[in-house]
């Protein structure tokens, strides 16, 4: 018996199809890595024909964008969570940037060989990676905003602050930058001290 289309001849509908390419995808991605996965192999991880997984995305760069942009919104997630909840403005933007630093490390580094897919989403999805940027900023300028509102930050201008927190703590969450600074300069432990240092440095320069 022919198994090539089975999950579509079972009734599964296009989205439930796929989601179970991302998961499979997403877990060879991690076993075998990003570069050594092959849309071959992905289909016969499900049983279906390669020609089949086509139908839902057109390459597994587009199966790649798919994934990515459903990782950075998880995290995009815990961002907001953290910029809409308890504690005072100053706490709430250590605690977020913070995080922001901890989930990068966690989902770029601690599993590795997730690094290629994500170095090559980058390249080739700028479009997930700004979406994922732009929530950021907005999340941080919520938090500046608050924090003006409250008096706990002076007179300064959301927009153009929030940018610049994010400029000044690119090298803490950007995984190329991450990746250099590990493996010349700073461990892991020195690089979340930095971090710290860094947030002091803003949050000094944020009161009224």
């Amino acid at each position: 018996m022919n198994t090539i289309d089975q999950p579509t001849r079972r009734g599964a509908s296009a989205e439930e199809t796929r989601r179970r390419i991302e998961d499979t995808a997403e877990a060879l991605f991690r076993s075998m890595g990003y570069q050594k996965t092959a849309v071959a192999d992905i289909a016969r991880e499900l049983g279906m024909s390669p020609a089949n997984i086509y139908r839902f995305y057109a390459s597994k760069s587009a199966i790649n964008e798919a994934i990515a942009s459903r990782m950075l919104t998880g995290v995009e997630a815990d961002i907001w969570t953290i910029a809409r909840g308890p504690g005072t403005p100053p706490e709430r933007l250590r605690l977020l940037l913070r995080t922001l630093h901890q989930r990068h490390m966690a989902l770029f580094f601690s599993e590795r060989r997730l690094h290629d897919m994500v170095t090559a989403a980058m390249a080739e999805h700028w479009g997930v990676v700004e979406h994922f940027i732009h929530a950021i900023q907005t999340a941080i300028r919520h938090v500046v905003m608050d924090g003006i509102a409250s008096g706990d930050f002076g007179g300064i201008d959301p927009e153009t602050t929030a940018q610049s927190i994010k400029q000044a703590t690119l090298a803490f969450m950007h995984p190329g930058l991450i990746a250099e600074c590990m493996a010349n300069i700073k461990s892991d432990t020195e690089l979340a001290q930095d971090l710290e240092a860094m947030v002091d440095l803003i949050l000094r320069a944020l009161r009224p």
